[in-house]
């Protein structure tokens, strides 16, 4: 403590000095000029006349706080978490918040560990949210059953700031056991709830709020995030690679006190991560919103929301995380400063990642023999209920639509778009198989299957025809997770996931073309989805109205209860051609 203050002082040189910076001040809300002054990763002193045994003369450059994921599923990235940090660390990112809710459904508690140790010694801060809900609800078979106790053994790790998405939110306003034995250990331990409460609003919001819950990554509308606003949550604001919801929220950023919103990625493709956050800064600057408040958007609230008090500024007792920018307009860093060290310069890395061994993780597909007769649907009519897919939201419709009827069976309408999807239970091989129809992938023929299916990632199948979808099955069985795309009983792409059936163990550029040659194998068949991979791994998301699909059968999420499909008859659903 000497040290820093002797520094702060300008009685003893500084490690680092960056001169002639214009500090973008998020605590101020202004912009003014000064020399940084930084000893042993902390920010000492701000002002004129400081010295250091490295000088970095800026002449002029923006100096801000470096940003912050407040909500991100790593393994959404399909990379491990040092791939990760090699592509979003030069992008201005040095702190992320994690949701290790994927691989908690697979593997539990062990999947939360992990991931704790995936990330250790990474020029990069990782701080984790334990997930609320594995699984995410009843109608659905997760590998693991994560309950209070279980989180009791880590919510007091350092490295722990709170419980993530509390997406059980009927089961908050009903006082289910479970949950308030959650909410309550957080509460007791005075960390973080985070929310997930789509088009939740009222008494139901309010009592939502009371309990405990502080913030929500699911606003879509701008009436949404005011109302979320005004009883006090944190609005995170969302921009992964389904759901986009930064445009739509544009307006609560010019309009509204902004303190209380965050930036978040929550689910990204590899593709999508090479702008992060910063990107979301800049596109936010060009819509008119201030770049003082959108930086302080994506840093200062952020921290302080989670209590990280020494983050989320450039001011004296802060650590030395930032970023050196030569305008406010692109926002794409020339310098990354972490802890006071130099890790980003140009767009790349300039520190070498330390050497892992390969953290051991047992397999995680285990699937009851199948064969190809577990896909057919035994038809009871002609028409159908079916998801419509909505391309960039998680949502979907309920609609009914025809189908063709084959030897008494129910099966894909390739001339309407209506096709067969199955969901087949791969944790606890208890044959369970989920089987519906849903419109918007225009598949032309083959199929496609990803082990990658929210939230309890049992294994998702769409297709035009039964041999094809059981092909891609077999494939993901073989693979011990993955994606792949069929046609005509041959595998035209495939991405291998082993570790969890989630991520690969290959480098970021691998995973990338890989993703790339999914999506054009797919277009290759008639998709017309940009990404139909992300959008079919929301399709057995059972807490997103409005119909989804589950090892156990098609969900209705407005009655919460299965349905039949064939059961059509319902005033509100118009028959669709």
């Amino acid at each position: 403590m000497s040290e820093i203050i002797n520094v702060a002082r300008g009685l003893e040189k500084a490690d680092l000095v960056i001169k002639n910076a214009n500090i973008v001040n998020v605590l101020s809300e202004e912009i003014h000029k000064g020399d940084i002054a930084v000893s042993n990763g902390i920010i000492a002193g701000i002002g004129e006349g400081y010295s250091g045994e490295k000088e970095i003369d800026v002449n002029g450059a923006y100096v801000t706080p470096s940003f912050i994921d407040g909500h991100v599923h790593l393994e959404s990235t399909m990379m491990l978490p040092s791939e990760f940090t090699k592509v979003v660390l030069p992008a201005g990112t040095t702190t992320v918040i994690i949701d290790p809710h994927e691989i908690s459904n697979v593997l539990g508690l062990h999947g939360i560990s992990f991931m704790h140790e995936a990330v250790k010694n990474l020029p990069i801060d990782v701080y984790t949210m334990l997930p609320s809900c594995v699984p995410a609800t009843p109608f659905e078979t997760s590998g693991f059953d994560l309950n209070s106790y279980d989180l009791s053994l880590l919510i007091d790790k350092p490295w722990v700031l709170g419980i993530a998405e509390m997406m059980n939110f009927p089961g908050v306003l009903n006082l289910d056991n479970n949950v308030m034995g959650k909410l309550e250990l957080a509460k007791s331990m005075g960390k973080r709830i985070d929310g997930h409460a789509p088009y939740l609003h009222g008494k139901d919001l309010c009592a939502y709020i009371a309990s405990g819950v502080k913030s929500d990554h699911e606003c879509t509308t701008p009436e949404e995030a005011i109302e979320k606003l005004r009883l006090g949550m944190y609005v995170m604001i969302r921009e992964g690679t389904a759901a986009k919801d930064l445009d739509a929220l544009i307006p609560v950023l010019k309009k509204c006190n902004t303190r209380k919103c965050i930036f978040v990625t929550d689910d990204r493709h590899p593709a999508d991560l090479k702008e992060h956050i910063n990107g979301m800064v800049r596109r936010t600057v060009e819509a008119g919103v201030d770049p003082i408040k959108a930086v302080q958007v994506a840093s200062l609230n952020t921290a302080e929301y989670f209590g990280l008090k020494d983050l989320g500024a450039v001011a004296p007792g802060y650590k030395a995380d930032m970023l050196i920018l030569p305008d406010l307009k692109t926002f794409k860093p020339d310098v990354v400063i972490k802890n006071g060290n130099i890790v980003a310069q140009g767009g790349k890395l300039t520190v070498k990642l330390p050497d892992t061994e390969a953290l051991s993780m047992r397999g995680s597909v285990n699937v009851k023999w199948i064969t190809m007769e577990d896909f057919t649907i035994k038809a009871e009519g002609s028409k159908v209920r079916a998801l419509e897919v909505i391309p960039h939201q998680l949502i979907t419709k309920s609609i009914v639509s025809d189908v063709k009827i084959q030897d008494g069976n129910a099966v894909s309408n390739v001339e309407n778009d209506t096709l067969k999807i199955c969901v087949i239970e791969r944790h606890r091989a208890t044959g369970n198989i989920g089987k519906g129809f849903v419109k918007g992938f225009n598949l032309k023929c083959g199929a496609i299957a990803s082990t990658v299916a929210h939230d309890s990632h049992n294994m998702i199948v769409v297709g035009t025809n039964d041999y094809d979808m059981y092909t891609a099955a077999v494939a993901l069985i073989k693979s011990q997770g993955g994606k792949v795309v069929v046609k005509d009983g041959e595998i035209i792409s495939e991405l291998p996931l082993p570790i969890a059936g989630l991520m690969s163990d290959k480098e970021f550029d691998y995973v990338v073309n890989k993703c790339d040659e999914l999506n054009q194998a797919a277009h290759s068949i008639g998709c017309t989805l940009e990404d139909p991979f992300m959008t079919m791994g929301f399709l057995s998301l059972p807490v997103i109205p409005e119909l989804k699909v589950t090892d156990k059968g098609v969900f209705d999420t407005n009655k919460l209860d299965f349905i039949d499909i064939f059961q059509t008859a319902d005033t509100e659903v118009q028959p669709v051609c």
